[in-house]
């Protein structure tokens, strides 16, 4: 039950999405401050709902609930907590999941923190953001649903595949999402900037620290990366799996 809880609360996030993306920008173009003051309620309300479908997906792990096809690939039963916690995003649907949780936990800090932001921009910000929310759940409802039961459930699951059986799966994939999601926050200053036609000093002292963090978190991301990759797999200047799985038509003639 509380897997379906999960996906019922993923579909009740694009709709909420969907609304996020409109509703302010019609706001804007009619100069209704009723519609633009949408945009961060609906923002906090979409963290919220993706993050329940996320806990949700977490819960099925934890429990070992080998009726969720997204488990059996991907879990164990006698695996250690921290290994079946990240084994959630240690997967393409759990992965997009967790991408989408972190376009809303931006959404959401740019409604909280975002005080001191012309209510215009704020509100065109969180539309922009809110489109490329509606994208990622839409894709994840269609193609890539997490939450996907068998008729019969296994005694026992896959496991994880081993290379990801690490701290590192732990502490990477969150910090780099973190930097390349955090990023998604400029791309929507810049487009409501481009919609209000004004880009000035204000408008980079505004978008100045959520570019910052983003950096941040992306550069620890990519050096946990480049620790993990070499002490897991060991590479002499490149991925050694590389050179064996790249196609004929570019690998070199050696």
């Amino acid at each position: 039950m509380i897997v379906e809880f999960g996906h019922f609360a993923l579909i009740l996030a694009l709709a909420v999405a969907i609304a996020q993306s409109v509703l302010p920008i019609a706001g804007f173009f009619r100069r209704d401050p009723a519609l633009m003051a949408v945009a961060p309620r609906a923002s906090l309300m979409l963290l919220l709902l993706v993050a329940i479908a996320f806990s949700a997906l977490t819960y099925a792990y934890l429990v070992s609930d080998f009726s969720v096809l997204n488990v059996i690939e991907n879990s164990h039963s006698e695996k250690p907590l921290i290994f079946k916690i990240s084994g959630v995003w240690g997967n393409h649907e759990g992965s997009m999941l967790l991408w989408a949780l972190i376009l809303a936990l931006f959404g959401a800090a740019v409604a909280l923190f975002g005080g001191n932001l012309p209510l215009t921009l704020k509100a065109n910000v969180l539309a922009v953001q809110g489109w490329i929310s509606t994208a990622f759940l839409a894709f994840i409802l269609t193609t890539s649903n997490p939450f996907l039961r068998v008729a019969e459930p296994p005694m026992e699951g896959k496991d994880l595949n081993p290379v990801l059986q690490d701290i590192g799966l732990a502490i990477h994939p969150p910090l780099l999402y973190l930097g390349y999601v955090g990023f998604s926050i400029a791309f929507a200053f810049a487009i409501a900037a481009l919609i209000e036609g004004r880009i000035d000093a204000a408008w980079a002292r505004w978008v100045r620290p959520w570019v910052l963090a983003a950096w941040i978190f992306l550069t620890a991301g990519i050096a946990m990366g480049s620790y993990w990759a070499y002490y897991e797999l060991g590479w002499g200047g490149f991925w050694f799996w590389d050179r064996f799985s790249a196609p004929s038509w570019c690998a070199p003639a050696f």
